[in-house]
């Protein structure tokens, strides 16, 4: 690549290190615009839990000669005029960073590691005191009494601890005791050991929301993966956790996280013991979090080795800032194999099963895990889904759930058998198609019709879609078209853009007055997606350095231990594009990398242009 810098790094990663799922992606099944069911998608085990698991780069550089390319998934414009520069993203996880947007429209920031002082009360108690207080209401004090001595023995003093333990540690009872000339304040369970049948009832204040509220902010883990760690080190089940949407593995990314009836002070404590997390912004509020209800994300990208002149990248953000970028789905959305994730999608819809199993477990051409190759061989040779599965040594994923569900219900019964995999795995495939679809038919829409709004042009008015009028086209811009995913529920643009629809739903031997499945959860509603997406708060700098190894952004973490920022040497050697931008849900950061590129963004791409710089 430009600029002579090694990136033999771009094909060593895995998979997931280049343009994973770095936003919230679309799909949906309403009037509404599309929103991200693949937020829910159940993650199953990698092969060798991350990504593609293929350590060499040849390896990786061989399984992607067989990859995607944009043109494969109908990416196929651009918006801008100004001429297209290289450059690598995500060389370091640290040149990606997100921060979540909320519903209220504020960015989360982790900026406050403290914890709260929940309820008057609290400042009466030592922290040794609050601990042993805690462990007696959940019946860990062998003792069975905690003793608080009262130096200022007032009667106000008094009243004030026995009030502070019973509205902070619920269950507790206490008496005053003198000894030896000094007041005691005494704690002690008033139900004794028959409350050990449900202690939390007696732990919890009932004045506290029984959420508390965090932010999490993490360095090259996905939200799942953090949950899953978070789960294991408090000893609960991660599903006490909520969220509003997922965030990238290969990045530094914020975002808002509720847990049930944890104390800030337990969740705090995580911080001395964990790396690549840090825990603050605790509240605590009534209820947990929902997927979906974020108002979008913010990014801050480092791109380095461009190769654009100061002009170009001027006019490439510019244009960004102005028009926008064209809201494709990103190649994170179609897998990165030979085998795309919308054909097996395509074959579900045919209702054609056997062409689903053969896509998903045949033998494929590119580098994979040797046991998996091992496993591919024996379904081919013997379609004996025991003898394939003994060949995996790990069962969760998806070849290994669909394995087990063909060794139980056999191949007269492969609909159940899918049925295996996890429900929204399952859709994903379907959705894959329905982005396919979609990305190809405003291919060809803005081919057609250009940047502007015509007659028979769809546009939504509160989540209901309109077909436009010529006199209606001339008042809306392009910013307010939008385009159907196929599906029942959705009506097409009236323009010869339904041709184009039907005519290649049709080639894929589906109906498009028809797009209900006799299995119900393989029946597609449809939904509306914008076609142009405008990012606000967009901002940028070109960046001159010398050592390829520095960060180039200053994190919240490093804010809050008072590190100064990256200082930059305006002759350094190498340049970067540092770019700040925020997106609504539903649409992809690398989709707006792409228009000020003017690059294809697939792995595929990527790696051919490593392994010719290389060489």
């Amino acid at each position: 690549l430009p600029g002579g810098k090694k990136v033999g790094a771009w094909i060593r990663k895995p998979v997931s290190s280049l343009f994973q799922k770095d936003e919230n992606n679309g799909g949906g099944h309403s009037h509404k615009p599309a929103q991200d069911e693949a937020e829910e998608t159940e993650p199953l085990e990698e092969e060798d839990g991350e990504g593609v698991g293929l350590g060499s780069g040849e390896a990786f550089a061989e399984m992607m000669k067989h990859g995607l390319t944009e043109l494969d998934v109908g990416i196929l414009k651009f918006v801008s005029e100004h001429k297209g520069f290289s450059g690598i993203l995500k060389e370091r996880y640290s040149d990606f960073v997100v921060h979540e947007v909320n519903k209220e429209g504020k960015t989360v920031w982790l900026d406050d590691l403290s914890v709260p002082e929940e309820q008057p009360g609290s400042e009466v108690f030592t922290e040794e005191q609050k601990h042993e207080l805690e462990q007696l209401q959940l019946f860990k004090n062998k003792e069975g009494n905690v003793s608080i001595e009262v130096a200022d023995d007032t009667k106000e003093k008094r009243t004030l601890v026995h009030k502070a333990v019973k509205t902070l540690y619920p269950g507790l009872e206490t008496k005053t005791e003198e000894r030896e000339g000094k007041k005691f304040i005494v704690a002690y369970h008033a139900a004794g050991q028959k409350a050990l049948a449900a202690p939390r009832k007696h732990s919890w204040p009932k004045s506290r929301g029984a959420f508390c509220h965090f932010v999490l902010y993490k360095e090259n883990k996905d939200t799942m993966e953090a949950i899953n760690v978070l789960s294991k080190f408090l000893r609960m089940r991660p599903n006490v956790f909520s969220y509003m949407g997922t965030k990238d593995k290969r990045a530094i990314t914020v975002q808002e996280i509720a847990v049930l009836k944890v104390t800030a002070e337990r969740l705090s404590h995580l911080n001395k013991c964990l790396n690549n997390f840090k825990l603050g912004n605790f509240c605590y509020k009534k209820h947990p979090l929902k997927l979906g209800e974020l108002q979008g994300n913010h990014f801050t990208v480092v791109i380095r080795n461009i190769t654009g002149t100061d002009d170009q990248v001027q006019q490439a953000m510019t244009s960004l800032r102005e028009t926008g970028f064209i809201n494709y789905y990103g190649m994170q959305r179609f897998g990165t194999t030979a085998v795309p994730t919308h054909q097996v999608g395509k074959a579900i819809l045919q209702d054609n099963w056997n062409e689903v199993i053969d896509l998903i477990l045949k033998p494929r051409p590119g580098a994979e895990k040797g046991y998996m190759v091992k496993c591919r061989e024996e379904w081919a040779q013997s379609q004996d889904p025991e003898a394939a599965l003994k060949k995996l040594p790990v069962k969760r994923c998806v070849e290994g759930q669909l394995l087990r569900g063909l060794s139980m219900y056999g191949k007269k019964n492969i609909i159940t058998a899918f049925a295996m995999i996890p429900r929204n795995n399952r859709l994903m495939y379907i959705h894959s198609y329905q982005s396919f679809m979609w990305n190809t038919m405003v291919s060809r829409r803005i081919e057609a019709f250009g940047l502007k709004a015509v007659e028979g042009d769809l546009v939504l008015r509160g989540g209901t879609a309109f077909v436009l009028s010529a006199a209606e086209a001339e008042t809306h811009s392009i910013q307010d078209v939008v385009m159907p995913l196929p599906g029942f529920d959705v009506i097409y643009p009236t323009h010869h853009g339904k041709r184009g629809y039907r005519e290649k739903l049709s080639a894929d031997n589906l109906d498009i007055d028809n797009m209900r499945h006799r299995v119900r959860d393989y029946s597609l509603a449809g939904a509306y997606r914008r076609i142009l997406i405008k990012p606000s708060d967009v901002n940028w700098e070109v960046i001159n350095y010398d050592d390829p190894r520095i960060s180039l952004v200053h994190t919240d973490v490093e804010k809050l231990e008072d590190q100064p920022p990256p200082v930059f040497n305006k002759e350094g050697k190498y340049r970067a594009l540092r770019m700040e931008f925020s997106l609504p849900p539903s649409t992809y950061a690398t989709m707006a990398i792409r228009e000020v590129l003017k690059m294809d963004t697939s792995i595929k791409n990527q790696t051919q242009l490593n392994t010719t710089w290389l060489n």
